[in-house]
């Protein structure tokens, strides 16, 4: 989806002088079409997942609200696991994508797109937290949404954007764009939250983490509206 600098700015919770001083400084993804700029959704929360920007909840209770999977589920899913081997960016993806809960032939492949993607730039969010993902959101024949969580062994240099190495990481599979996009908003809302993130960085125990992602789930659910049939509160 194409945002306007004005769907951007609401997204992001910013005025748009901002949004313009940004893509002035070449600091967020922008597409030029004829004389308008204009945002892809999946690109832009990702970037913002990235800097810390915390994107505005209503932009994800309209038809994403439809199809929604809980994130807790899809956490529970995809699995939470302890002291993930490897000793680089390669070998750690290698590692993590053999613990999803996908067929052999898409893991392969999965591979190779997260490899290409880190060779553009880390995905390294900073506090040694990382969410790799390709340009377009990771979408897979898989019965249901999974976002698999790993904590590792060693930390990893993935030349984060705080310089700091990698020690936790996140990675989502979805059946379609617009649950990827909805899940990712909520990853991000998760990790604003203090008991939530504490618990991510203590590696506590999966039933723990299970538990905060339960509650977050939980109280982002009572900030949003009812939506009604034809998409309006």
């Amino acid at each position: 989806m194409n945002l306007t600098v004005r769907e951007a700015s609401a997204m992001l919770n910013v005025p748009e002088d901002v949004v313009y001083q940004w893509i002035r400084n070449k600091e967020i993804p922008v597409h030029r079409v004829g004389d308008h700029y204009r945002f892809h959704r999946a690109e832009l929360l990702e970037w913002a997942t990235a800097r810390g920007i915390r994107v505005s909840s209503a932009e994800f209770h309209k038809r994403e609200a439809a199809e929604a999977v809980s994130f807790a589920e899809a956490l529970a899913a995809g699995g939470i696991h302890h002291d993930v081997a490897g000793s680089d960016r390669e070998s750690v993806l290698s590692a993590i994508v053999a613990l999803m809960p996908i067929e052999q032939d898409d893991r392969d492949l999965l591979f190779d797109f997260l490899v290409a993607r880190e060779a553009l730039g880390s995905t390294g969010i900073g506090e040694g937290i990382a969410i790799p993902h390709v340009r377009n959101p990771v979408v897979l024949h898989v019965a249901k949404p999974s976002i698999t969580l790993c904590f590792l062994a060693n930390p990893v240099d993935f030349e984060a954007i705080d310089s700091k190495p990698v020690t936790t990481v996140f990675l989502l599979v979805t059946p379609t764009v617009r649950t990827h996009l909805y899940l990712l908003s909520r990853l991000s809302a998760a990790l604003y939250d203090a008991r939530f993130k504490e618990a991510i960085l203590r590696r506590a125990p999966a039933e723990e983490i299970l538990r905060e992602a339960r509650r977050v789930e939980g109280s982002l659910s009572q900030r949003i509206p009812a939506v009604k049939g034809d998409g309006k509160p």
